[in-house]
């Protein structure tokens, strides 16, 4: 079964932000990292929204500065948390190349 993907609007949505800081997060911390479709379409999995929550909540709520939260999210405690997202974004990107080969073997 291929997990749930939020386009970025909706991800966005979900986490109280606006797409533009997505895209801008995705730059500053190396564990947000859509899938991307052929045509470049960003897709975020549920383990992405977590993270999304978890990077909103730290900069909002906490008050962190990006490289504050960046370093909050490589401590331990969170490690597994990243790890778990970047198991999540292999498991994705590997489901994609299926289906993208199985198409292209039946056209």
């Amino acid at each position: 079964m291929d997990p749930k993907t939020y386009k970025i609007g909706e991800a966005a949505r979900l986490c109280g932000v606006k797409p533009f800081v997505l895209r801008f997060w995705e730059s500053e911390f190396p564990g947000l990292s859509p899938i991307r479709t052929p045509k470049g379409q960003r897709l975020y999995t549920d383990e992405h929204v977590r993270l999304i929550a978890r990077i909103r909540t730290l900069l909002h709520e906490d008050g962190l500065t990006i490289e504050g939260a960046r370093k909050k999210l490589e401590e331990k405690g969170d490690a597994a948390e990243l790890l778990r997202v970047i198991h999540a974004e292999l498991s994705d990107i590997r489901s994609l190349l299926a289906r993208s080969g199985s198409a292209r073997d039946h056209p």
